[in-house]
């Protein structure tokens, strides 16, 4: 049994675990200086705090509930509070007692806050709006293990974290479409349909199992856009489109800042508001407009969203180092000396007349 205030650690299968994880998710998504305060901020509360940018992050506030005199709860209150008189950043908080069940948490607590926006827009109420949107924005999983059941027994499968829409329909396909039937499933039978691993993996998140701590870290220097559909978008031409425009305004935001960057990462948010990140290292660090467009393309491919309803999706340049440091591997290529030179006369351009002086021709305009 967890001691009053946060003591010994209690393992994922004990009972009765005290909520102490908070899953901070800030939005709208901030820029990089702003994230960098928002994570000193909970860093104030605790130091056990995970960066997740571009726009959340996980910290265990299990040391500080006796300091501070109140509930983990209490504590993402002031965090919301804080991050609103600081940085004018509001949030949704996901309290529960480990990192799975918290994420979860605020997912639902931002699907509340979206349904009173929009019953206010309905109503009228312009000042009703923001009152809803306070209301629901923060979500506590109680620890014991019928509440946990409760809470997961009415979500679908791809709203376990780390099931995508594939996993998902491979799932429907067994008549297995919530997290309460997976749960029910016997191990053997998920691991002749997933695999073992993965099956192990999905059974636990099934059942609120997350033996993953809160592991503290500094978030990689690296830079991030992300593009909000005006609806789910289901085409994936637009879906393209929308990462040739992110591609494009970060490759621009590189060669300016001087830096190339050793890797790329999507981000996929469904409107369910799960979400999927892919990672890709590049072949060389680059800042090369084309290179990282033709990874973005990859890494959107190789998910298979064939009727996935998108919300959002973002893209991360991770890595960053001085450009001035990194090698250049010739090709011999004429068509791409021709792409690199045509690149710098559009940044010539862009100096001199703005950055929407030239565009791609599928450039995609922020919703």
């Amino acid at each position: 049994m967890a001691l009053p205030g946060g003591g010994r650690a209690v393992g994922p299968e004990r009972a009765g675990e005290v909520p102490h994880v908070l899953y901070v998710r800030f939005h709208p998504a901030p820029g990089e200086d702003v994230y960098q305060g928002l994570l000193t901020l909970l860093g104030e509360l605790t130091p056990v705090v995970e960066a997740l940018p571009p726009d959340a992050a996980l910290a265990d506030v299990r040391g500080a509930l006796r300091y501070f005199g109140r509930d983990a709860a209490g504590l993402a209150e002031i965090v919301r509070v804080r991050a609103l008189a600081r940085y004018g950043v509001d949030c949704t908080v996901g309290v529960a007692a480990n990192p799975l069940l918290a994420r979860m948490a605020a997912h639902e607590a931002q699907e509340v806050q979206e349904a009173q926006a929009r019953g206010a827009q309905e109503s009228g109420d312009s000042g009703g709006g923001r009152s809803g949107r306070t209301a629901g924005a923060v979500r506590t999983v109680p620890g014991d293990p019928d509440a946990v059941a409760a809470f997961l027994a009415r979500k679908p499968a791809i709203a376990l974290p780390g099931v995508g829409p594939a996993t998902a329909r491979t799932l429907s396909t067994y008549g297995l479409d919530s997290a309460a039937r997976i749960a029910a499933a016997p191990l053997a039978t998920l691991q002749r349909i997933l695999g073992a691993a993965t099956a192990r993996r999905v059974h636990a998140w099934a059942r609120g199992i997350d033996p993953a701590p809160v592991t503290p870290n500094a978030p990689a220097r690296a830079m991030g856009a992300e593009h909000r559909f005006r609806h789910d978008e289901l085409d994936p031409v637009r879906r393209r489109r929308a990462l040739l425009t992110l591609a494009d305004g970060l490759g621009v935001r590189l060669r300016t800042s001087g830096q190339v960057a050793a890797a790329i990462s999507l981000t996929v948010r469904y409107a369910d508001r799960s979400t999927t990140t892919r990672t890709r290292t590049l072949t060389e660090p680059t800042a090369h407009t084309p290179a990282l467009t033709a990874a973005a393309y990859a890494l959107h491919d190789a998910l298979g969203l064939q009727r996935a309803r998108v919300r959002s999706v973002a893209l991360r340049v991770e890595g960053l180092t001085d450009a001035g440091l990194a090698s250049h591997q010739l090709t011999f290529d004429p068509a791409d000396e021709k792409s690199r030179r045509l690149e710098a006369a559009a940044d010539r351009a862009r100096a001199r007349f703005g950055v929407s002086a030239v565009r791609p021709a599928g450039f995609l305009d922020v919703a």
